[in-house]
């Protein structure tokens, strides 16, 4: 399985935030944000953070993809 935070990009395009601001935000360290953009896994707890800085659902910024399907 594949995780994918497509849905993370698109919520920072349409309220207009970049990556370091969502860093400071969401009080997330400068590794989050790095691994988040090589679709690697974080913490549930920093996943939290950024849902609550964002205010959207964790369920809205992150997908897991099955290697079969694509």
């Amino acid at each position: 399985m594949a995780i994918s935070y497509k849905g993370l990009w698109k919520t920072l395009i349409d309220q207009d935030i970049n990556k370091t601001q969502l860093k400071e935000q969401a009080g997330v360290s400068a590794n989050v944000i790095a691994k988040l953009g090589k679709d690697q896994p974080v913490s549930m707890e920093s996943l939290i953070k950024i849902g609550e800085a964002l205010n959207v659902d964790i369920g809205d910024i992150v997908s897991i993809k099955s290697q079969n399907r694509k």
